[in-house]
């Protein structure tokens, strides 16, 4: 069975070098994230590793530092590499974020395939 498929928006719509929260679900608060890196997306779930259910962002959509270099849990201070998720300072070192997947599609959406678990 193919997984369901939903088009978050327009991958145009989020600027190269910058994040995005998504609410796919409909429930009030973001459930995942996209980084924008040219023409890639790095697409996470919105929950730091360090404590099971933390939101990552400080405000909407704020989910890297000023360098933009690096996704931050702004309730832990752990820094993650926008590529891989892994934690690369803070106290989860080591540990992952979920990845999500999400395709940029010929007709220029952002497509999340599946649930987020």
């Amino acid at each position: 069975m193919t997984p369901p498929r939903r088009c978050l928006g327009a991958f145009a719509d989020l600027p190269d070098g910058d994040s995005r929260g998504f609410d796919p679900a409909a429930s009030g608060q973001d459930s995942l994230f996209i980084v924008r890196r040219g023409e890639r997306v790095f697409a996470w779930r919105d929950a730091c590793p360090h404590i099971d259910g933390a939101r990552m962002a400080w405000r909407r959509h704020a989910y890297l530092n000023a360098a933009r270099s690096r996704i931050v849990c702004h309730a832990h201070g752990a820094e993650f590499d926008i590529e891989t998720g892994r934690c690369l300072r803070g106290p989860c070192v080591g540990s992952q974020l979920l990845a999500v997947e999400v395709t940029v599609e010929a007709d220029g959406g952002l497509w999340l395939h599946g649930p987020v678990e």
